[in-house]
């Protein structure tokens, strides 16, 4: 039993490859380092990738590239923002255009006014907008201003959002032309209870000016987007999101291993940095079978294990 101390084993389908990833720099980083009291800066809704953030995308675009990752992912799962979707398309969308590629565009050209030409979907995975993996958000309990507040706080799938202006989004029904082959309708709409109808959210109704979400509440709607995540079919996953949400979503993890594995876990993430993890289901959550198994015994025949055959002689 020593020889596997420190260890663990689990079936395959019972685990899914996750690439977490931080948005490349932005123009409210740059600023915000500055002076944190620019997050307050209406100038910084949903601030775009700066120049600089794009090399950062380029440089993660080889690296996924060159490592063969860019062929193993299945699904693109993304927050709703200007930052995380150019850096998402960027690092993980198809070709450019320039050699007549005839493929629906994921990015249209000069989107953020970036200067960057159009991304096509040509080889790529699906690209899916998720509100449950935004930045900080207000918190529903203390939000008067919310047209949530008549219902009931544990009915409610999401927590609010709040106060720095570049965490605001801008309408899906602006995002779309810029970014066609999205899907947006996790981000547009979210079920309820069965008591609430599904609510239509075009317009950024998740963020307030006044008040921000709190650290645990923000670990909390982490655990809910993990457990969305099982919902999925796909096994290898790309998750292109914000510090916020990393440090505290990861923060609840690393617990049953040693303190250097947990620090690999849970330590804050560069601008554009990407983080492969193992996330394995032990609550049995997880109700698909596994895709590469095979029963045996095919055709039928006697195959009883050689411990019971000594054991009946």
């Amino acid at each position: 039993m020593d020889a596997v101390r420190g260890q663990g084993m689990y079936p395959l389908h019972r685990c899914k490859t996750i690439h977490l990833v931080r948005h490349a720099q932005g123009f409210h980083n740059v600023a915000g380092e500055k002076d944190h009291s620019a997050y307050m800066s209406p100038e910084l809704f949903d601030a775009a990738l700066t120049p600089l953030g794009w090399q950062q995308v380029d440089n993660l675009r080889k690296h996924v590239h060159s490592t063969g990752l860019s062929k193993k992912i299945e699904l693109v799962v993304v927050s709703p923002l200007l930052r995380t979707m150019q850096t998402a398309v960027g690092v993980f969308g198809g070709a450019g255009f320039d050699d007549g590629i005839n493929a629906a565009p994921l990015m249209t050209e000069n989107t953020g006014k970036s200067n960057r030409p159009a991304i096509s979907t040509l080889n790529a995975p699906p690209f899916v907008a998720m509100e449950l993996c935004r930045e900080h958000l207000c918190d529903v309990g203390y939000c008067n201003s919310c047209q949530f507040r008549k219902i009931p706080i544990f009915a409610l799938d999401l927590i609010m959002a709040g106060v720095h202006w570049c965490d605001k989004r801008r309408s899906i029904t602006e995002y779309k032309p810029l970014f066609p082959a999205i899907d947006f309708s996790l981000a547009s709409k979210r079920s309820l209870p069965s008591a609430h109808p599904q609510i239509e959210t075009d317009e950024d109704t998740l963020w307030t000016l006044d008040v921000r979400e709190a650290d645990e509440d923000l670990a909390e709607r982490g655990q809910k987007f993990l457990n969305w995540l099982w919902t999925r079919e796909e096994s290898e996953i790309a998750v292109v999101t914000h510090s916020g949400f990393l440090i505290h979503t990861l923060s609840a993890f690393g617990y049953d291993c040693q303190p250097p594995v947990k620090e690999e876990i849970c330590k804050p993430f560069n601008n554009c940095e990407l983080r492969s993890m193992v996330f394995v289901d032990r609550s049995m959550a997880a109700t698909g079978s596994s895709k590469t198994n095979f029963p045996g015994k095919i055709p039928d025949g006697m195959d009883a294990p050689s411990e019971e055959a000594v054991e009946k002689n």
